[in-house]
């Protein structure tokens, strides 16, 4: 008896896992479209958005205007991301879908981050990009992690993986503009320096002095400097 109940909690827990793994990025819809419900009209919060009656639902819901128009790139790090998700496109949600537009000045660059919930496929309009992404820590503790690169130009495509960390560096001595579709209505951005130095309020020194394995003067140096988000 014993034997079959722990054959069934096992058999319950692998299905579950592989359940997780089969539902590990955004559901797919159940009708044919759920337009999301401003956080602030909802009277519930849930996993996404809440769906506005069907009734009431309008073009404007499935539309954005004005991705022609070039972000201001007059910043730290000389570049400029306009998303297109569901919290400018209601209508995104459940879609598993979304776009954004990146300008980039001459040596413009969209630092490190990773978007958390969503792979990314780049597509260069205009400039020159240099641009990589980094793998996940290895199983053997002897390797490292692996750096791939490429320049593009206008024209080429590239794809960044769900949740590794990636760039955009614009070579060029002139803009660039690049746009890119990611697999999830709402992908999330962790840039990784202004998550690591850019806290509020910041995390203890000692662990960043031990981590990145520097002195404390550089870790209150970086602490100290201004971190902003480009999105």
């Amino acid at each position: 008896m014993k034997i079959v109940v722990l054959l069934s909690v096992t058999t319950i827990f692998v299905v579950s896992c592989l359940a997780t793994l089969a539902y590990a990025s955004d559901p797919s819809p159940l009708q044919d479209f759920c337009v999301a419900v401003k956080d602030e009209d909802a009277a519930v919060f849930v996993n996404g958005k809440v769906c506005k009656n069907p009734d009431m639902v309008v073009a404007e819901d499935f539309f954005f205007p004005g991705l022609n128009k070039p972000g201001n790139t007059s910043n730290l790090v000389g570049s400029r991301v306009t998303p297109v998700n569901v919290n400018q496109i209601p209508g995104l949600n459940t879609l598993g879908i979304s776009a954004v537009r990146i300008d980039y000045a001459p040596n413009g660059l969209n630092p490190p981050h990773t978007h958390p919930r969503a792979t990314e496929i780049l597509f260069v309009m205009e400039g020159t990009l240099y641009v990589g992404f980094v793998t996940s820590n290895p199983a053997d503790l002897a390797l490292k992690n692996k750096l791939f690169t490429k320049y593009l130009y206008p024209g080429d495509v590239f794809v960044f993986p769900e949740g590794l960390i990636h760039f955009q560096f614009n070579v060029g001595k002139t803009n660039a503009v690049a746009f890119a579709g990611l697999s999830s209505q709402n992908p999330g951005v962790i840039t990784i320096a202004n998550a690591v130095f850019g806290l509020d309020p910041p995390i203890n020194p000692a662990v960043l002095t031990k981590a990145f394995q520097v002195e404390k003067n550089v870790i209150d140096y970086l602490q100290a400097q201004f971190w902003t988000n480009i999105d």
